[in-house]
C-alpha cells in the first residue's frame, strides 16, 4: 500500500486521503471532484436548502439542481412514457384484448428467475383479476432449460390455450414459437434481453432492446415491459367500457412491489422510470399486501421495513432458489398465491433451498477460484475468465460466475459440464462490457447453440468441446472495453467521515437520494485515519471490525465474505493500526435501537 507523493501523479487529480493503492489495488478518488460538479451542489445547497451531504451525492450520481427535488421524490406519473412507444405494443394490446374479451385461457411462459417468477405473476394476477384463465410454465432448469420448448408448448396447447406469452424470454426462441404457430397457438412475447437481427415468429414481439426499437427504454427488466403492457391493456379495455360497477377497473399501483423485485433482483439501472418503479414499489411491499412476499420476508426473519438492497440480498436470491436446485414453479406460485398457508409452506421450503443452494455454492466457488487464481496469476491481463466443471450443479453457474466477477474484476463465465456432452454457462459482466451482444454474436457464429442476456448478464448453452471457441470470441469481442473498464477502476469516493459523523441520523438522510444499485451507486464514504480496535471472523466468512477516530468515537463495521481475502486479511492482522477505510453506510438494528454500521469495501494503512 502506498501514499502519493507531492511529485507524482500530475497529470491526475489528487488521490482521496493520497491512497493511490490500497488493498485491493484501487485508487481512491473522489467522486464529486471538479469545479462543475461543486458548482451543482453549490447550487442544490443554496436553491433548496439541501444538506451538503445530500447534495453531494445527488450531485455525484449526474443530477442536476433543477432536477433535485423531483429525484429525491420520484413518481411514476412523472416518468411513466406512452407504453405504446414500445415496437409492436399495440399489436399486443389488440390480441390480449381479444383474449380477455372471449375468455381465451392465455399460457404464460415464464424464466426461472426472479425476472421471470415476476413477470409471470404480474400478468397472470391481472389476468385471473379478470376472470382469465392463465395457467403458468417455469421450465425447469436441467430438464428444459431456458426459453420456450416445444414439449411444454405442446401440452399448454393440449390443455386449452390459444394465446402464449413468453415472458423475460422467447427473444431468441425461433425454433419453438414457430411450432407454437403450427400447432394454432398464437404468440406474443414480452422480454428485455438482447435480440439478433431476426426475430422470432409472434403476433408481437414487445422488447425494448430490438434492434428496431427506438423507445429508449432498454434498462427495463422484463417485469417493466410486462407492467407498460398491463397499463396498454388496462387502456385499451376502458376504452372499451369493459369496466363498469360490477367489474371494477384493476388497481395497477398495487402490482408494483413485483416490478420493485425484479428491478433490483435483474440488476438492471436504477435510473429514470426504473427509480420510480422501486421507490414506490417499496411503499406498496412496506404494506405487506401480497400474501407470499409476507411470508417469505418472515421466513428471512426480516422485520424491519425492506429496502432496495433486501430486494437483492435477502428476497431475491430465496425466490431464486427454486429455479437453481428445487422446483423452478415455486417462486411464480409464491407470487400468486392468496392462501397464507400455502405461502408460508412455499416461503419455508425456498429458505431452506436457499441454504441448501449456500453450501453447494461455496464449494464451487472454492474451486472456480483456485483455478482462476493460477489463470490471472499466469496472464493478469486476461479480459474474460471462463471456468467449468462436471462437478457443478447447473443452477449455481450464474453465482459461480457472479463471485469470480467480483474477486478478480473482469467478466467472468462458469460452465457445468453434462453428461451429454453439452455444457451450461452463465455470465456476469462488469459496467462498459455488453455480454449479453456478445453471446449473441457467439450464438449468430455458431459457437454457442443458443444464449442471450443483457449487457451485465447472460446465459449460453454450447457443447463442452466450443467451450475454448468460446473464451476466445468472447475474448476478441471485450478485451478492448474490458481494459478500458479495468483501466479507469478507480473507488470513486462520496466524500470523507469520522466515526462521530456516521450515526443511524446520517443514514436517513442518504436513503433520501436512493434507492441505490446499478447505475445509482451506493455512496462510499472514506473514514481518513482511524484505529482499527478489533477484528474477528463471524458467521462462515464475515469480519466484524471496530473502529475509532482521534477524539475516542467509535462505529462498528463489516467487511462481508472477506475472511480469506486481503481485506479480511489485513482487518485481522491490523488491530490496534490506524487506518483509511472506506465503506457504506447501513443501519444495524439491534432490539429495537438503531445505530450505523460501516460495510467496508476497502482500506489502506495511513501511514504515521
Amino acid at each position: 500500500m502506498s501514499v502519493v507523493s507531492s511529485a507524482a501523479l500530475l497529470a491526475d487529480p489528487p488521490a482521496f486521503l493520497g491512497v493511490v493503492s490500497s488493498v485491493t489495488g484501487r485508487r481512491w478518488q473522489e467522486r464529486c471532484g471538479g469545479a462543475a460538479v461543486q458548482n451543482r451542489i453549490a447550487k442544490m445547497v443554496q436553491a433548496h436548502g439541501l444538506p451538503e451531504l445530500l447534495a453531494r451525492v445527488l450531485a455525484g450520481r449526474g443530477v442536476a439542481p433543477e432536477e433535485a427535488e423531483r429525484h429525491l421524490a420520484p413518481r411514476l406519473r412523472d416518468l411513466m412514457p406512452d407504453p405504446d412507444t414500445l415496437l409492436d405494443m399495440d399489436a399486443a394490446v389488440r390480441r390480449l384484448v381479444r383474449a380477455v374479451r372471449r375468455g381465451e385461457t392465455v399460457a404464460i411462459f415464464g424464466d426461472y428467475d426472479v425476472d421471470g417468477a415476476a413477470s409471470a405473476a404480474l400478468l397472470a394476477g391481472y389476468l385471473r383479476g379478470l376472470g382469465i384463465r392463465a395457467p403458468i410454465h417455469i421450465p425447469d432448469r436441467i430438464t428444459e432449460g431456458y426459453g420456450p420448448n416445444v414439449a411444454a408448448i405442446t401440452a399448454l396447447a393440449a390443455d386449452g390455450a390459444t394465446l402464449l406469452v413468453c415472458v423475460d424470454c422467447g427473444t431468441s426462441g425461433h425454433a419453438p414459437l414457430e411450432e407454437a404457430e403450427k400447432s394454432g397457438l398464437d404468440v406474443i412475447v414480452l422480454d428485455h434481453h438482447a435480440a439478433a437481427e431476426v426475430l422470432p415468429p409472434a403476433r408481437a414481439v414487445v422488447n425494448p432492446n430490438r434492434l428496431d426499437d427506438l423507445s429508449g427504454l432498454g434498462h427495463l427488466c422484463a417485469a417493466g415491459v410486462v407492467f407498460l403492457t398491463l397499463v396498454a391493456l388496462n387502456r385499451a379495455l376502458r376504452q372499451e367500457g369493459f369496466f363498469g360497477a360490477g367489474r371494477p377497473e384493476p388497481a395497477l399501483t398495487d402490482a408494483l412491489d413485483l416490478v420493485a423485485l425484479a428491478t433490483v433482483a435483474d440488476v438492471v439501472p436504477l435510473t429514470g422510470l426504473n427509480r420510480a418503479f422501486v421507490n414506490q414499489g417499496l411503499t406498496v411491499m412496506r404494506h405487506r399486501g401480497r400474501t407470499g412476499l409476507a411470508a417469505l420476508l418472515d421466513a428471512a426473519s426480516l422485520s424491519e421495513p425492506p429496502e432496495a438492497w433486501h430486494l437483492g440480498f435477502v428476497l431475491g436470491p430465496r425466490i431464486n432458489a427454486g429455479g437453481r436446485i428445487g422446483d423452478s414453479g415455486l417462486g411464480a406460485r409464491l407470487l400468486t398465491t392468496a392462501d397464507p398457508d400455502e405461502a408460508v409452506r412455499i416461503a419455508a421450503d425456498l429458505d431452506h433451498l436457499n441454504r441448501e443452494r449456500q453450501a453447494i455454492e461455496a464449494q464451487a466457488v472454492m474451486e472456480a477460484e483456485a483455478e482462476m487464481d493460477r489463470i490471472v496469476t499466469t496472464d493478469p491481463t486476461r479480459a474474460v475468465l471462463v471456468a467449468a466443471s462436471a462437478a457443478w450443479h447447473p443452477g449455481v453457474v450464474g453465482l459461480i460466475a457472479s463471485r469470480l466477477k467480483e474477486r478478480f474484476n473482469r467478466p467472468a463465465f462458469a460452465f457445468a459440464l453434462r453428461p451429454d456432452g453439452s455444457a451450461t454457462g452463465s455470465g456476469r459482466s462488469i459496467p462498459g462490457a455488453d455480454l449479453g451482444l456478445a453471446v449473441r454474436a457467439c450464438v449468430e457464429a455458431g459457437i454457442a447453440t443458443k444464449g442471450g442476456g443483457h449487457a451485465m448478464a447472460a446465459g449460453v448453452t454450447l457443447q463442452a468441446d466450443a467451450i475454448s471457441r468460446f473464451e476466445a470470441h468472447l475474448t476478441t469481442l471485450l478485451k478492448a472495453s474490458v481494459a478500458l473498464a479495468r483501466s479507469a477502476d478507480a473507488l470513486l469516493i462520496d466524500g470523507g467521515l469520522s466515526a462521530g459523523g456516521a450515526t443511524a441520523e446520517t443514514v436517513r438522510l442518504l436513503q433520501r437520494a436512493g434507492p441505490f444499485g446499478q447505475g445509482a451507486p451506493e455512496p462510499i464514504f472514506a473514514l481518513g485515519r482511524h484505529r482499527l480496535v478489533d477484528a474477528a471472523v463471524v458467521g462462515s466468512s464475515h469480519v466484524r471490525a471496530r473502529l475509532r477516530s482521534r477524539d475516542g468515537q467509535a462505529v462498528g463495521a463489516i467487511c462481508f465474505r472477506a475472511a480469506e481475502r486481503p481485506l479480511g486479511i489485513a482487518l485481522l492482522n491490523g488491530i490496534g493500526r490506524d487506518m483509511h477505510v472506506a465503506g457504506t453506510l447501513s443501519c444495524d438494528r439491534w432490539r429495537g435501537a438503531e445505530r450505523a454500521q460501516l460495510r467496508i469495501v476497502d482500506l489502506a494503512p495511513a501511514d504515521p
